[in-house]
């Protein structure tokens, strides 16, 4: 953990800003046009391994809080820079140090600038994320691959039983069939279809980006919708049978597939894993053994964009961007968030700062240096704006006085 503070003033507001220093792998090395980790500006980008994710987004904000020392002296708010090494394996070790050191990372909010806008230099706050949990299934049948013309009709072929079991998971409209697994899930609010139908992400622009020839989802929603606010059980991965060229005619000896769930608030990764197991247990087919694994889960995040704390984003993304942001649900997971939020118990801003074509976690990964620096304008704007949030305002955390304990812990 990389850990700063600013002089403890009780008088004032208290900022965590959160990010990472760590990265996803360069590879395929070969498929960079400038080396990953010799930073390169062509286009008006900077082109690196990290340039979004997230060295350039959490820098954006360290130059924010600069600048406005260097010409004010001061910040109008206590800030926390928390700048981690292990995100992109899941964060393993966070939890445990905000619990170890929750009075001195004492705080009202946490912004994050480690998402993405809903289109080019479009200004987004995601109120929402959706959880993940995962699961494999492995089915075994015969003990050997066996001769597919000798006995073919005579057993279960674990291949056809994984596939009759994936095809159980969804009815002919896309919506999860698994009992139970909606029971939890809480409808959008008006506001919130109405924030989904103007956040400016269209279903062209999806087409796009994907390269599907057309869209597909739980009817009775929008894509923007079916993407952040509504749950989903996605297949990852298949493997059963002869996969080298040509045919082999076998009836496998097992077969495997990979699941995720993306999750949304209310839900529980853990009740939806089971109600999972539940499911494939009773549709499983005869003639084959089921083994089923549990991978890792983050439960989902929610938090009020209507909030004093969102409304003073909103104003300054609208401030420095020029128009008003979209309030945004994103379909990808965080855990962290709940970690801040159950331990510290306080809600996070994240501000987008990455564009569509970012390429996070992909070669040639890239911000622009509009967005690079319009982030820098907006810690500044942005901690002007929380501070200006009256003391006793209806929100969640620390309000006014913070544990004696922050003043002197971890000078910076």
């Amino acid at each position: 953990m990389v850990l700063a503070k600013s002089p403890f003033d009780p008088e004032k507001r208290t900022v965590l800003i959160y990010g990472h220093y760590d990265v996803q792998p360069p590879d395929p090395q070969d498929a960079w046009v400038s080396p990953p980790f010799e930073p390169e500006i062509r286009d008006e980008r900077v082109w690196a391994r990290g340039a979004t994710d997230n060295k350039g987004q959490i820098l954006a904000h360290i130059l924010g809080v600069a600048q406005t020392l260097s010409e004010k002296g001061t910040l109008p708010v206590n800030v926390i820079f928390l700048i981690e090494g292990e995100e992109e394996i899941g964060s393993p070790n966070l939890a445990a140090f905000l619990e170890a050191h929750k009075a001195e990372l004492a705080c009202d909010i946490v912004a994050i600038s480690d998402n993405g806008m809903v289109s080019d230099y479009y200004p987004t706050l995601a109120y929402a994320l959706r959880g993940v949990a995962a699961m494999e299934v492995r089915l075994d049948g015969p003990s050997v691959d066996l001769h597919s013309g000798v006995y073919g009709g005579a057993v279960m072929n674990p291949a056809t039983a994984a596939a009759r079991l994936i095809a159980s998971l969804h009815d002919a409209d896309g919506r999860v069939a698994i009992e139970g697994f909606y029971d939890r899930v809480q409808p959008m609010a008006e506001w919130e279809r109405e924030a989904a139908r103007k956040s400016g992400v269209k279903d062209s622009d999806i087409i796009d980006q994907t390269g599907v020839p057309e869209l597909f989802g739980e009817a009775g929603f929008g894509s923007v919708e079916r993407i952040g606010a509504r749950p989903t059980a996605e297949v990852n991965g298949i493997t059963a049978g002869y996969q080298g060229e040509g045919s082999k005619t076998v009836i496998p000896a097992n077969a495997s597939f990979k699941l995720t769930f993306r999750l949304v608030h209310d839900q529980a990764a853990g009740q939806i894993l089971d109600l999972a197991a539940a499911h494939l247990e009773r549709h499983k087919p005869p003639g084959v053994r089921m083994t089923i694994e549990r991978g890792h889960s983050g439960e989902p995040y929610f938090s009020d964009p209507m909030s004093p704390f969102g409304r003073a984003a909103q104003r300054a993304l609208q401030t420095v961007f020029g128009s008003e942001p979209a309030l945004f649900r994103e379909g990808g997971s965080i855990p962290i968030l709940t970690d801040f939020k159950n331990t510290l118990g306080v809600d996070a801003l994240l501000l987008a700062l990455a564009s569509p074509d970012c390429a996070a976690h992909s070669p040639n990964e890239n911000i622009p240096l509009r967005n690079f620096y319009t982030g820098i304008d907006l810690n500044r704007v942005l901690l002007e704006e929380l501070a200006s949030i009256p003391s006793g305002s209806d929100i969640h955390g620390y309000v006014g006085d913070v544990p004696p304990s922050t003043k002197d812990s971890f000078t910076a």
